[in-house]
């Protein structure tokens, strides 16, 4: 069994479409950070673990899935929809193997999926780990694997948006490999609206988060 986190903010209309492509073996926990939409009766109704986060932030819920998850090897993914879950083994299947320690997805947009401010941030932020720490990635890569022990064994302290790159950076630092395959990823389904990178603001944020962690 692999747990999958999902961290969730108002995702009610993408929620029946992730939840439904869950591959076998795989167990959801949404990991709820303040939804005022029905996004907790909707996972409650497709079979998901529900944990209910107060903090609000990316890096709270992410760390709130994990302290809740019970298998050896845990998938963090947005729950937008914008993710086809069945890549999910193909970013598992290293780290179940002992070939690498954290996966990371890599996105491969289709149209509209992606705008050009995130994609911008996230080269800039891919091309300083690739120079600063010799980590050979291209993407931050939201869909992830690792083993949850030694996730939590890494002591990240952001629970805001500097959490992904933390996740890496800490990673690096501890000698862990690290590794990318391609995933597809999609717009985010209808309905739904970007916490994060779907608007300029909201790069800006994020990268000042990251800011924070590379400073630290």
């Amino acid at each position: 069994m692999v747990d999958i986190i999902l961290p969730c903010l108002n995702e009610a209309a993408a929620l029946p479409l992730v939840l439904t492509g869950l591959p076998t073996g795989y167990r959801a926990i949404v990991a709820d950070n303040g939804s005022t939409d029905d996004s907790v009766a909707v996972a409650r109704a497709f079979g998901a673990e529900v944990v209910h986060v107060p903090q609000r932030g990316f890096g709270a819920a992410v760390h709130a899935g994990l302290e809740a998850a019970t298998a050896d090897v845990v998938c963090i993914v947005d729950a937008d929809g914008s993710f086809d879950l069945r890549d999910l083994p193909r970013v598992v299947e290293p780290v179940v193997a002992g070939q690498a320690d954290l996966m990371l997805g890599r996105r491969t947009p289709g149209p509209g999926a992606w705008p050009w401010h995130a994609q911008q941030a996230n080269r800039l932020l891919a091309w300083w780990l690739r120079g600063e720490l010799d980590v050979d990635i291209h993407d931050l890569g939201p869909m992830r694997a690792a083993r949850r022990t030694e996730l939590l064994g890494l002591g990240l302290r952001d629970r805001r948006f500097g959490y992904p790159l933390e996740m890496i950076v800490a990673a690096a630092r501890a000698g862990w490999r690290i590794a990318e395959v391609p995933v597809a990823y999609a717009p985010r389904a209808e309905g739904t609206k970007s916490k994060v990178t779907g608007t300029v603001l909201g790069t800006a944020r994020t990268v000042r988060d990251m800011t924070k962690v590379l400073a630290g």
